[in-house]
């Protein structure tokens, strides 16, 4: 089996300005995507918060166990970080 492979992506995180550059790995989980993309701006310019977070690709909320080559993300595709609405009670 071939090593992971480190790809670059364009990231944005819900409520930033900014478009980021941040390199994944092609076997990351969206979780750990989540957490390299909020490493940049969470606590930064962004407060933190008590809530999960979710990633979107082409439109759609992929699950948290997916990883990057299943979700068929490439080099430099764009993906989009939100925090994760709390589940009615």
């Amino acid at each position: 089996m071939a090593e992971p492979q480190p790809l670059p992506v364009n990231a944005r995180f819900q409520d930033d300005f900014v478009t980021q550059l941040v390199v994944i790995m092609a076997n990351d989980d969206m979780n750990q995507v989540a957490e390299k993309v909020a490493h940049h701006v969470v606590g930064k310019r962004l407060p933190k918060r008590d809530a999960g977070m979710e990633v979107s690709y082409e439109g759609r909320k992929l699950p948290a166990a997916m990883t990057v080559a299943d979700a068929g993300i490439g080099p430099f595709q764009n993906i989009f970080v939100t925090w994760a609405k709390e589940q009615p009670k």
